[in-house]
């Protein structure tokens, strides 16, 4: 088992400790962070500003009209709308928020995130209350960002985040719900049961993963026949395919001076294998606490890092994995000076950087063109995959 550390209770003495421990406390982060969600929703909003919510929003609409919002349905005639990216999954769950009045679905619809996001951390295992508080502070500023933006990216890091604790608690059909939910929505999840190997009763779970996909993939036939959903299906799929040659991304396949988008797939399906040569050649490190955060941490990263797609706000889903990684690798005294350089650096370039009132712009684009964020994220997964598959701390290793 993974050596645990009791809560420690912050110093009261003083304005430092007073300050430590307020910010050291659920309560105290659930309120501020509910009121500023809650402020920056309402602010963009009733500027128009909420783009992402009006794709899903109209999408929705069609969806529910019978028309598969993809290929020549979308945009709906006479609005500018950017791509609609997700399985028809999505609009039968997205329905209760794209049918309210005004402003109320966009907001409600970042309060329903923020409170998952929050309840996805609160709820982990084996974490003391300060690793949780300081995982939520970490995380924030770029959660912001990405609600600012009304995007979907925090619901998937929450899937992937209850999915582990479900399992961890032995509650393999959640579990396995929440990752087919996941993978039906927008893909990235459906990685996560390659993890189910690492838990007993695989069969079991697979069986599972069997009929919850059936129900889920057959479930969107509400909104057509059952003869046209696979029709619905390669239109999805075709989306994906065609979205990704629309713009640059902010992955390791527009890194510069690699130049591997030419062989973009290969490299996608290369370091797949090689992950899941690593998992299984680890097969008598599945019992450890340690392994397991560690290959949710890798899948992870792996999911943005080689995305066809990702943008900066997806990082959240990656850092959250880390964040847990991180604690982990503390706990049993093997952070090196490495690891210690990267946090700091991380959390200032990926996750102060892009917020302008904090950053000045020049100084934000002379980093980003330089990519120094995305140099330091692949840094930080190779660093990852090495601990987790490679060379696993002592301190953690099964005998």
């Amino acid at each position: 088992m993974t050596p645990q550390l009791s809560a420690r209770r912050p110093h009261k003495g003083g304005f430092l400790g007073r300050a430590g421990a307020f910010f050291l406390s659920p309560r105290n982060l659930y309120t501020i962070g509910f009121l500023l969600i809650l402020a920056l929703s309402l602010i963009e909003a009733s500027r128009g500003r909420h783009r992402n919510f009006m794709i899903f929003a109209e999408a929705t609409k069609l969806f529910w009209q019978q028309i598969a919002p993809y290929g020549a349905n979308w945009p709906p005639a006479g609005m500018r709308l950017d791509y609609f990216l997700y399985g028809p999954l999505f609009n039968v769950l997205f329905a209760p928020f794209a049918y309210l009045p005004g402003l109320l679905g966009p907001v409600a619809w970042n309060l329903f995130n923020f409170t998952l996001w929050f309840a996805a951390i609160f709820t982990l295992p084996r974490f003391t209350r300060e690793e949780k508080c300081k995982s939520f502070l970490y995380t924030f500023l770029i959660l912001a960002c990405t609600q600012l933006s009304f995007q979907y990216n925090v619901t998937v890091g929450c899937m992937f985040l209850f999915a582990y604790t479900l399992l961890e608690r032995g509650r393999g059909f959640w579990a396995v719900v929440l990752i087919m939910l996941s993978g039906f929505t927008k893909v990235y999840g459906i990685f996560q049961l390659g993890l189910l190997v690492c838990y007993p009763r695989f069969w079991r779970n697979m069986g599972y993963a069997v009929l919850v996909g059936a129900v889920l993939w057959a479930l969107p036939a509400v909104g057509t026949t059952p003869d046209g959903l696979p029709g619905w299906y390669g239109e999805w799929a075709d989306t994906l395919l065609s979205h990704k040659d629309t713009r640059e991304w902010k992955n390791i396949f527009y890194l510069r001076p690699l130049n591997l988008l030419a062989v973009q797939p290969w490299v996608q399906a290369g370091v797949l294998a090689a992950l899941t040569a690593g998992l299984f050649a680890r097969w008598r490190q599945w019992r450890s606490d340690y392994f397991r955060i560690g290959a949710l941490a890798c899948l992870t990263g792996y999911v943005i890092l080689f995305s066809n797609s990702s943008e900066s706000h997806t990082y959240v889903i990656s850092l959250i994995g880390y964040m847990m990684w991180y604690w982990t690798m503390k706990r049993g005294g093997e952070l090196k000076l490495l690891d210690r350089v990267l946090f700091w650096a991380v959390f200032a370039v990926v996750v102060v950087m892009p917020v302008d009132v904090l950053c000045p712009p020049p100084i934000m684009n002379f980093f980003y063109g330089l990519q120094i964020n995305l140099w330091l994220l692949v840094i930080l997964w190779l660093r990852l995959v090495w601990t987790a598959f490679v060379r696993i701390p002592r301190a953690f290793v099964l005998r």
